[in-house]
């Protein structure tokens, strides 16, 4: 309950610093998902750093894939491989209605879409947002889906 505590401290903190970018968490590069495959977790189950050589712009963002498969399937249907929430942290989105970063080896396929999590210490405490996210699944989606709505924008970046 105390890293449950501090997590929000944390997304509060954060929230106002990632809310500025787009529909797509991207890093300073402008790299969707720091560079994770976001194809990879469907076809393996895993998560994977993609390569700039495999790389493609969708929605102002770019997206790095490990093959030139993968980048293939991507562009053949972009939304089927695209994080829920953006790639935001699904439970922040949910509990916070809040951008926060994800760690993007933190994740669950559920009913053929991709969740990401926030896993990673913070004021000496380890959090990892799968955990209570996991007590109250289908609850969440449905606060999260209703904070996406209204948070998600509807520019493209250039």
């Amino acid at each position: 309950m105390k890293n449950l505590v501090l997590f929000f401290a944390f997304v509060l903190s954060l929230s106002a610093i990632y809310a500025q970018g787009g529909n797509v968490y991207a890093n300073k590069e402008n790299v969707a998902i720091d560079g994770y495959d976001v194809v990879n977790y469907f076809t393996n189950y895993q998560s994977v750093k993609g390569t700039k050589e495999f790389s493609a712009k969708h929605d102002g963002s770019i997206f790095y894939f490990k093959s030139a498969e993968h980048l293939q399937l991507f562009k053949e249907n972009p939304e089927k491989y695209i994080p829920e929430y953006g790639g935001y942290c699904s439970f922040a989105m949910a509990e916070k209605n809040a951008k926060v970063y994800c760690e993007p080896s933190t994740f669950k396929i559920r009913n053929g879409k991709l969740y990401l999590f926030f896993n990673d210490d913070y004021e000496g405490q380890h959090v990892n947002t799968i955990v209570p996210w996991n007590t109250d699944e289908e609850e969440k989606i449905k606060k999260a889906d209703a904070n996406w709505a209204k948070l998600k924008t509807n520019k493209t970046k250039n």
